[in-house]
């Protein structure tokens, strides 16, 4: 054997040794990064159990990519339900033409949400389709995914980097839905280091590119443990447009039940 073919015997040696282990090293950290990125969610919502029910009103502002804006104003209930997702109600009171239309949420872990519209213009109530849940809620750039509650198990997660963002320090977060007719692939979530709140999320369409950014804005403690965010910007980078919903201070644990959020409920409204 001369030298140059031992040179390279050796070499050749050296990578298959290597080739395992560089393998290994990578899935063990990609394991790491999934099971940091699903304790950060965790911790997150365990920061925020316990708080019953809650009812605020809100505005929702609504831009075209011009700049003009329309106005609605509404206001919504929402009840913690133990071992599955939040219940919610909302109702909008202004304009005229969307005067008591009612949008009613079950969220639930691991089974598609369970959601309903009353249109007052038609009289009836309107099951919303588990294949429609990516489409604009009432016009805005809010889908009906993301106005139920994000449970946990709805996603996978990946811790990616610890970054500062406006002088914050935030974990930067990657998570998959796991519901199979998600608008989304993936979304990347910003969440404060200190307090666990999410300040900003970037979201990407079917073919993966970014289609909107959220980012939630002037947060308030309640009861001493519970923040919730008074404005939250949604924009859509593909058409121009935005929504902003600001909502008034918060009430909790007003006695609501399961009556208060029955189909029921959809057409007592007012």
């Amino acid at each position: 054997m001369n030298k140059r073919t031992f040179i390279n015997t050796i070499l050749t040696a050296v990578c298959l040794l290597a080739a395992p282990l560089t393998t290994y090293a990578q899935s063990d950290a990609s394991t790491a990064a999934e099971e940091r990125g699903l304790e950060i969610a965790l911790e997150a919502d365990a920061r925020d159990r316990g708080w019953g029910d809650s009812s605020t009103e809100l505005s929702m502002i609504l831009r075209n990519r011009n700049g003009q804006q329309s106005t609605r104003r509404l206001r919504t209930t929402t009840l913690e339900v133990d071992g599955d997702g939040d219940k919610s109600l909302l109702v909008f009171d202004e304009p005229r033409d969307v005067q008591g239309t009612a949008f009613l949420s079950f969220t639930h872990v691991s089974d598609p949400d369970d959601q309903w519209l009353f249109l007052p213009s038609l009289g009836r109530v309107k099951r919303i389709s588990s294949s429609n849940k990516s489409g604009p809620f009432m016009g805005s750039e809010f889908a009906y995914e993301d106005i139920s509650s994000q449970e946990v198990d709805k996603y996978t997660y990946r811790f990616l980097r610890e970054e500062e963002l406006d002088g914050m320090s935030t974990f930067v977060i990657e998570r998959i839905p796991t519901y199979e007719k998600s608008g989304y692939t993936r979304q990347i979530v910003w969440i404060d280091t200190e307090e666990y709140r999410n300040i900003k999320g970037e979201f990407y369409d079917r073919k993966g590119d970014l289609l909107k950014t959220l980012t939630w804005n002037d947060y308030v403690q309640y009861e001493g443990q519970y923040w919730r965010s008074l404005r939250m910007e949604m924009e859509n980078h593909q058409t121009g447009k935005s929504t902003t919903l600001t909502f008034s201070e918060y009430n909790f644990q007003q006695g609501l039940s399961d009556r208060d959020f029955d189909q029921a409920s959809l057409r007592r409204a007012k």
